[in-house]
């Protein structure tokens, strides 16, 4: 089947019209509560103490630009429905994320100046926490409606013979990327700064920027990795990522992969267009081609197998 959709409803819904209102709402605040602003508002703090101001018109402006470019140039690929579905889904949560922190900011800011001096104005810092939390959370939820729209071609020849063919026992199934004890490790040293911060502040306010972070970051390490009669698909934060039908995959093979040295870094990676990566490991990686034009790599164990599989089904179809 061929799709030749452009914008994936959701994901303009949430990667483009929530910055946009985000943005919108953070310049009419100044203007419904302009009476009961004083004419230049406290925009930055040293300690607890004022000692930057401005109009609040202006800072109103600067906010709403900063979401727009920051928060909605991450979220926007999510509105990209050719663009891989798990690299929307991350810069959706990201782009999210942003905007509730720079939005619940912006608005804090606002509202702690109600009816009093500038100069005694108290710098809202759980806003910061409750706007991450809450954007990425909105974000999780938009990530879960986006669908991948890329274009599907079946394949309409029989895999190169001279790649890997193998017993069909399926499912193969693959835990790939960090184990639980390195995972709890790498949670344990994320989350520790934020307790730090905690006991400094005398506040919850850094565990809410911190734990989404930590989550976010995580997610990017751990994947299961699924071959069956279907084909082959990978799974994230309890999503389906990435999925590629038996009837377009044109062929699997086996390489070598060096995380650093092949593709600049480890988790999702592109490189060039169309080829596309998950690499968590030095080793061996299943590289699958479709009809369609793209080649994904991920990192497994048992990547022979799952290429030996994934050939034999092909030459059967």
């Amino acid at each position: 089947m061929t799709t030749r959709r452009v914008i994936d409803p959701a994901g303009a819904l949430f990667g483009l019209g929530l910055p946009l209102v985000a943005a919108a709402a953070t310049l009419l605040l100044p203007r419904v509560w302009e009476s009961r602003l004083p004419p230049r508002i406290a925009t930055h703090w040293s300690g607890s103490a004022p000692d930057g101001f401005s109009d609040p018109v202006s800072f109103s402006w600067t906010m709403a630009l900063v979401i727009l470019l920051v928060g909605g140039g991450c979220s926007a690929i999510a509105a990209l429905a050719p663009a891989m579905l798990m690299m929307r889904r991350y810069m959706l949560v990201l782009g999210l994320g942003v905007t509730g922190l720079l939005f619940t900011l912006g608005a804090t800011v606002l509202a702690s100046q109600l009816d009093i001096p500038a100069e005694q104005a108290q710098l809202p810092m759980w806003s910061v926490g409750a706007g991450v939390a809450l954007g990425v959370a909105v974000g999780i939820l938009g990530a879960s409606l986006l669908r991948d729209h890329r274009v599907r071609r079946t394949a309409t020849a029989r895999p190169d013979p001279a790649l890997p063919r193998g017993p069909v026992e399926l499912p193969i199934v693959e835990q790939v990327g960090t184990g639980t004890r390195t995972t709890l490790v790498l949670a344990a040293l994320v989350l520790a700064p934020a307790v730090l911060v905690c006991g400094a502040a005398r506040s919850w306010w850094p565990l809410a920027i911190f734990l989404p972070v930590a989550v976010l970051v995580l997610s990017l390490l751990r994947f299961r990795v699924v071959v069956d009669a279907t084909g082959v698909r990978v799974q994230n934060l309890g999503m389906t990522a990435v999925d590629y039908g038996l009837d377009e995959i044109a062929g699997a093979k086996v390489a070598h992969v060096r995380p650093f040295q092949d593709w600049g870094g480890w988790g999702l990676r592109a490189k060039g267009r169309g080829r596309y990566g998950l690499v968590t490991i030095t080793g061996p990686a299943l590289v699958v081609t479709v009809a369609g034009g793209q080649e994904f790599t991920v990192t497994a164990s048992q990547a022979e197998r799952m290429a030996g599989a994934l050939n034999t089904l092909a030459d059967r179809r």
